[in-house]
């Protein structure tokens, strides 16, 4: 079976397969396309036969909800590492960060964050972070499909983006912030969408449990 499940902030994508599989009883349990654990909203779940279509899910266009502070970056381009920057923020208007954003929409290149699951040589990246290496990783390509401003003020941005498989949101937000003449992180994110998947039809790790125990299987 397929579900699309509401990811709470805290959790990692595995928490959640780990967390299905012990409610479902179901031996094979995968998602479809990992959310950071600051993160919350959409995560596909897959159980039996169904993990099989979990891969064409994970293809899907994907869509987000962010907000980007400025003037100050961490070590892992969101709230949970340490704060590692700090620089000016120059004065912008509307129309300035409006056609900023535009500038990312189409194909977009951007390098993988360290602090992400990608794996380089076998080892996931995050893992050679927290013990302070650095690799080199090749610039991907991505494509935005869609992005706009839904507020701002003087040091934060509040943006939704529509991208491609593999784009690193953490990172559309730092080079926003550098096109902006500063630094910047994300404080929140939220995926809105996955493929036809939407967060209005996702259902909380509570609700599903309890649905589940309410069903005679």
């Amino acid at each position: 079976m397929i579900f699309s499940i509401y990811k709470p902030i805290g959790w990692t994508s595995f928490d959640v397969v780990k967390k299905i599989k012990g409610i479902t009883r179901e031996n094979k349990v995968g998602h479809a396309g990992t959310l950071d654990p600051f993160a919350e909203g959409v995560l596909i779940i897959g159980t039996g036969k169904d993990t099989k279509k979990l891969s064409e899910i994970s293809s899907s266009s994907k869509s987000y909800r962010a907000t980007l502070k400025l003037g100050e970056t961490t070590e892992t381009l969101d709230n949970e590492g340490p704060i590692i920057n700090k620089m000016a923020i120059p004065q912008f208007d509307k129309a300035k960060v409006e056609k900023i954003l535009l500038s990312f929409k189409g194909d977009y290149i951007q390098t993988p964050p360290m602090f992400s699951a990608k794996r380089v040589n076998g080892v996931r990246l995050y893992k050679l972070a927290r013990k302070n290496i650095v690799v080199k990783r090749e610039p991907v390509q991505v494509k935005i499909l869609d992005i706009g401003l839904n507020n701002f003020t003087d040091t934060e941005l509040d943006f939704s983006a529509t991208c491609s498989k593999g784009t690193y949101i953490r990172v559309l937000g730092q080079d926003i912030a550098i096109k902006l003449k500063t630094v910047g992180y994300l404080t929140k994110l939220v995926r809105i969408k996955v493929g036809h998947y939407n967060i209005d039809n996702s259902t909380t790790i509570r609700s599903f449990e309890e649905e589940w125990k309410s069903i005679d299987h």
